[in-house]
C-alpha cells in the first residue's frame, strides 16, 4: 500500500536562522509516499520523497525549458510577474545576488516563473532580462499556459493566484525554493530578506560540497 503526504511546516520552521552558518544536513521537503513492505516476515513502512514533477515552459530566449534542463543540477526557483509593484523588485534584486555569486558555476540554474503569462510574453521577458543584465544559460525567466504555471506553483507549495484586490492584480508568495540534483526540495526561503538569501546561498554551497558523495 502506498500513502502519499505533504510535509506541512510553518514558515517560521522552514526559514533557517541566520545564526546557523555552519554546514549541515539539509532536510528534504515536499510530497512523500509511505510504502508498506514485508521484510524478514514483518510488515514495515518505508518513506520515499517524490521528485519535483516534469514541467515545460518557454524562457526569455524562446528556449523550451523542461526538467531535462535541470537534470543533475541544483536549482533555485520562484514565482513573480514583471509589472509587480510590491515584492517582486526586491525578489529580483535578491535573485540577482544569487546569479552573480554562482554565474560561473555550471551546476547551478535559476528558474523564475511568471504568474502573468498573458502579459509576460517571451518578448517582454527578454526585455526584462536585458534590464537585469542576465543570460538565459544561468537564469531562465519562464512563461507558458497559465493553468500549468499555477499548478506548478501549487506543486512547489507556493501561493500564486489572480486577485483583483492585490496590487498589480496578483497575490503570490515571495519564497525562493532550493531543489537538489535529484529534483527534491531542500529548503524554502524568504526571497525579500537578504539574510535569509544569505542562508540560501550557504545551503547551495552545502549541496555543492557533497556533490561527489551524494547522488
Amino acid at each position: 500500500m502506498v500513502k502519499r503526504f505533504w510535509i506541512v511546516i510553518s514558515s517560521a520552521l522552514l526559514l533557517f536562522s541566520c545564526n546557523e552558518k555552519e554546514n549541515k544536513s539539509l532536510p528534504i521537503l515536499g510530497p512523500y509516499q509511505v510504502v508498506d513492505l514485508v521484510k524478514d516476515g514483518q510488515l514495515v513502512s518505508d518513506t520515499s520523497f517524490i521528485q519535483v514533477r516534469p514541467f515545460s515552459f518557454w524562457d526569455q530566449d524562446s528556449n523550451l525549458i523542461t526538467q531535462k534542463d535541470v537534470e543533475d543540477k541544483i536549482y533555485v526557483c520562484d514565482f513573480f510577474f514583471t509589472s509587480c509593484p510590491t515584492i517582486c523588485p526586491k525578489m529580483k534584486q535578491q535573485m540577482l545576488r544569487i546569479y552573480e555569486e554562482f554565474r560561473e558555476e555550471p551546476r547551478i540554474v535559476l528558474l523564475s516563473h511568471s504568474i502573468d503569462p498573458k502579459r509576460d510574453s517571451v518578448a517582454r521577458l527578454k526585455s526584462f532580462a536585458e534590464k537585469l543584465g542576465i543570460q538565459s544559460t544561468n537564469w531562465h525567466l519562464l512563461t507558458g499556459e497559465r493553468d500549468s504555471i499555477y499548478s506548478m506553483a501549487q506543486h512547489y507549495m507556493i501561493a500564486a493566484q489572480e486577485d483583483d484586490l492585490a496590487p498589480g492584480g496578483f497575490a503570490h508568495s515571495g519564497a525562493f525554493l532550493l531543489v537538489d540534483r535529484n529534483r527534491q526540495i531542500r529548503g524554502i526561503y524568504n526571497g525579500t530578506d537578504p539574510e535569509d538569501v544569505d542562508q540560501l546561498m550557504i545551503d547551495m554551497r552545502t549541496l555543492l560540497s557533497t556533490w561527489d558523495s551524494v547522488k
